[in-house]
């Protein structure tokens, strides 16, 4: 099992940036890729951003959707197992509730049931 603990919502004005964090504990070994994802009210999770991992610490090939391309940036911690959403230029189109999911298969990884552990789920409203 792997379990997945979110933080580092908020509240921001448009034009403002947000770091998210998730950390992993459990079998992280297991662990192929890590992606974020977001859901709004009335609408389905889309994936926003996703990362390879190879054994402990070697993160590799970030993707990101094309709605978020130049403005985020995700990125492994190797020593701590955590993967981090650096948000910038943030629009109020961002605003949803923004999860990070874990994915202990090696093929497709751009849907939601391509994951196998969940977090909880961290609310990120951009409104001025």
């Amino acid at each position: 099992q792997v379990q997945l603990v979110e933080s580092g919502g908020g509240l921001v004005q448009p034009g403002g940036s947000l770091r998210l964090s998730c950390a992993a504990s459990g079998r992280t070994l297991s662990i192929v890729s890590m992606g974020w994802f977001r859901q709004a009210p009335g609408k389905e999770r889309e994936l926003v951003a996703a990362i390879r991992k190879s054994g402990e610490s070697i993160w590799y090939m970030p993707y990101y959707s094309n709605s978020v391309k130049g403005r985020f940036t995700v990125s492994g911690d190797n020593a701590q197992n955590t993967v981090y959403l650096q948000m910038n230029s943030l629009k109020p189109e961002d605003t949803a509730v923004y999860y990070c999911a874990a994915s202990e298969g090696w093929g497709n990884f751009r849907r939601a049931t391509d994951y196998n552990y969940w977090g909880q789920g961290t609310q990120v409203t951009v409104s001025s």
